[in-house]
């Protein structure tokens, strides 16, 4: 069931969240200090790619909250924004729920990135 949700997340939206991670990550990366902020923006386009069958755990320490104010303030907020009004557009039919809900999972993870880690759920 993952695989073809997967596949459906991919063709009307997953492709172009990802994308979006990707910017984010290049951008980061054009700086050297923000070479292992933009690594972790590349990490998650791959999740934002394909959602299903992956889930998010969230580790905090105090080196994490602080990237992670510093994200938010620079890009966290219009990723968040974006995956927020993806999951309003989802969420109008039944079918669309499961979707937007791995919308609601990426826009929490646009947030607060920093201390992240996608496992899977097999």
């Amino acid at each position: 069931m993952s695989c073809l949700g997967n596949l459906i997340w991919f063709i009307f939206g997953g492709l172009i969240g990802g994308l979006t991670w990707c910017l984010a990550g290049i951008l980061w990366c054009i700086t050297i200090i923000g070479i292992p902020i933009g690594l972790q923006c590349f990490k998650f386009a791959s999740l934002s790619f394909a959602p299903f069958g992956k889930d998010v755990v969230y580790q905090t320490t105090g080196v994490n909250l602080i990237v992670n104010i510093i994200w938010l303030i620079v890009s966290g907020i219009p990723l968040a924004i974006g995956h927020l009004v993806s999951a309003a557009l989802l969420a109008i039919t039944i079918v669309g729920i499961p979707f937007a809900m791995q919308s609601l999972k990426l826009a929490r993870l646009a947030l607060m990135p920093f201390g992240a880690q996608i496992v899977s759920i097999r």
